[in-house]
């Protein structure tokens, strides 16, 4: 039966859940804030220079292929997936250097040829994150945990027998640290709890899982940068039918007796038989639903937000070879950086810094002789600090650190620049707190800790985005929107 369906926000977990709706034979209208679809994969011009603004790395390719075939299109008629080899050049504080690759043999021999870790220990490391995709992964990822027809699939019973197996109450760190010898391999896979907006000395061992889709599936950039996704999943879904309302804020979810009525924006009213907010989670319950003490915003208030990030778009003035797309200047004290992140809430004195430079896939990103620098600092939630002048004393430290490393004055090299810091991303995406990805993963139950696709509580209410379940990361906000619709097709047929 044909329904009317508005979904709130154009984020990439909105796109997925309008565009499958819409394949379903129902009337769809997606209301977005912004001027255009994307949410956090957002994308701005600064004097010649192109820069992504938000996610940089695409992974997962085959969640996406087989998204588009549920559409009955074909993935490669709406994105060019360019692979990366090498996927990651890391820099330590000791000043090693070393390239990361998919390929493990390659991988491996870069790793022993400057003494970071052996074949033996990177083979063993990814083994057993294999095992560990293979026991829980998909589970985790492709099904609703909070519904249970789940637990009763051969896959939910299967990762309820090897739920001891996943090593949830062991950290990350201590798992790296009893897997390689060298703390600096340990510190190159500690980085992985940054994929989910977390500290690695806190967050589960569970979380080996994350390597084993880089390593196994690859990494990706695309041409036109990662915010073709975003069009690509706006393109199908109008071919679908799906309306698109650009610059129109969502004010109100409209509850009556319980259940959906619609939503409004702009001061009218547009009824609906069911909702799908793409937006934040407590921001739905505290401002959309106006519920601020509803059982559901209370307890999900109690749960720790994941990391921020401070960033700085640099338009650099000279182009640096030994860049590659995506490249990493290790903190020489991780500890300490995610203390001050998670614990004083503040920068860290020592950050580590990720640079994407896109120009590299796509020449026209920058000017002749240019390269556009997105630098990303792990940051704490926004709390009230001060942050011009944490951004400013941070800004002074990259500096420092990529002109020792590049051999350059790289401070005289920008030509452009834009600081976007926590406070811009929750003023811009609606994200509480400016958090990346919902809540950090610093518990052993986290994955079901994160809110329902469903609303059990409100009828025809779903959930879709990085504050929802699975979580944050392209992938995940993709599925999010798949979830959000299989369960509106299940429960609103």
């Amino acid at each position: 039966m044909s329904r009317t369906v508005a979904i709130v926000g154009a984020g990439i977990g909105g796109l997925a859940a309008a565009a499958l709706l819409a394949k379903a034979g129902h009337r769809v209208t997606v209301f977005e804030q912004a001027a255009q679809a994307g949410g956090k994969a957002a994308s701005v011009d600064l004097g010649g220079y192109r820069f992504d603004t938000g996610p940089s790395l695409f992974t997962l390719p085959d969640v996406f292929r087989a998204f588009f075939e549920r559409l009955g299109r074909d993935l490669g008629d709406f994105l060019e997936l360019v692979p990366l080899t090498p996927l990651c050049a890391y820099e330590f504080a000791d000043g090693t250097r070393l390239n990361s690759y998919s390929d493990r043999a390659r991988f491996a021999v870069e790793l022993e040829a400057v003494g970071v870790a052996s074949a033996a220990e990177l083979d063993a490391y990814l083994e057993r994150s294999a095992r560990l995709w293979e026991w829980a992964g998909e589970l985790f990822l492709t099904r609703s945990l909070h519904e249970p027809a789940t637990y009763a699939s051969r896959r939910g019973l299967k990762a309820l027998l090897n739920a001891a197996r996943l090593s949830p109450f062991a950290n990350l760190h201590a798992a790296n640290a009893r897997a390689f010898a060298d703390p600096r391999a340990g510190q190159l896979f500690d980085r992985y709890a940054t994929y989910n907006g977390s500290s690695p000395f806190r967050t589960p061992a569970t979380m080996r899982i994350i390597p084993h889709g880089e390593y196994a599936f690859g990494g990706y950039a695309l041409k036109g940068g990662i915010v073709a996704l975003p069009r690509a999943l706006e393109r199908a879904a109008r071919e679908l039918g799906v309306e698109f309302r650009f610059g129109a804020r969502v004010e109100r979810i409209v509850v009556e007796n319980g259940r959906c009525r619609g939503i409004e924006a702009g001061g009218a009213f547009f009824p609906s038989d069911f909702v799908v907010s793409n937006a934040d989670v407590l921001s739905t319950y505290r401002t959309l639903l106006g519920q601020p003490n509803a059982s559901e915003a209370r307890r999900y208030a109690r749960l720790e937000p994941s990391s921020s990030g401070l960033v700085f778009l640099w338009g650099v003035k000279q182009r640096f070879p030994r860049l590659q797309v995506h490249n990493i200047f290790f903190s020489g004290d991780y500890r300490a950086e995610f203390e001050a992140i998670f614990g004083a809430l503040d920068m860290p004195a020592d950050p580590t810094i990720y640079v994407n430079v896109t120009s590299k896939v796509d020449p026209g990103d920058a000017p002749p002789g240019g390269e556009n620098w997105f630098v990303l600092l792990n940051a704490p939630r926004h709390a009230g600090q001060d942050w011009p002048a944490a951004a400013a004393r941070a800004r002074q430290a990259v500096l420092k650190r990529l002109s020792r490393a590049l051999g350059c004055d790289v401070g005289a090299l920008i030509a452009e620049e834009r600081i976007i810091a926590p406070p811009d991303i929750e003023r811009d995406t609606g994200s509480t707190c400016g958090s990346l990805y919902g809540i950090a993963s610093h518990s052993p139950v986290s994955a079901f800790l994160r809110h329902p696709n469903r609303s059990r509580r409100i009828g025809g209410l779903y959930f879709a985005g990085g504050s929802a379940h699975p979580g944050g990361g392209m992938p995940l906000a993709l599925l999010s929107g798949i979830l959000a619709a299989d369960l509106a097709e299940k429960y609103e047929s």
